[in-house]
């Protein structure tokens, strides 16, 4: 099961990520923009994710994904540490929210960062 320094070593390990306390939490940000967050106790993520696909993934795994209320505008959703099946999901979760994040000039240099398979 993940946990709060995983996401940290995770997160930091992509291009040009800078953590950042913000809001009393530890905040991850790529070139300024912020792509996840270690709310509360650190036992969740908040990141980056369309609407659509969050609305579904919520849908789906009710036990591992939650939209928080002051989050429910914007495109972002939360993943339970304890609910992910390993530190390969945590990553793929967290350079998903990465790529949202990430400018042009990033995506172009590291194209083993490109969008996941099947997509």
């Amino acid at each position: 099961m993940p946990d709060a320094e995983d996401v940290r070593r995770i997160a930091l390990s992509l291009p040009e990520t800078t953590e950042k306390t913000a809001w009393s939490m530890p905040t991850f940000r790529v070139a300024g923009k912020m792509f996840a967050t270690l709310p509360e106790d650190e036992t969740s993520i908040a990141v980056r994710c369309p609407k659509e696909e969050r609305d579904e993934l919520v849908l789906a795994e009710p036990g591992k994904f939650w939209i928080a209320d002051h989050e429910a505008q914007f495109a972002w959703v939360r993943a339970r540490l304890a609910a992910l099946e390993d530190d390969d999901e945590l990553g793929d979760i967290l350079a998903d929210s990465w790529r949202q994040a990430a400018p042009p000039r990033l995506l172009d240099a590291h194209p083993e960062l490109g969008l996941p398979p099947g997509a």
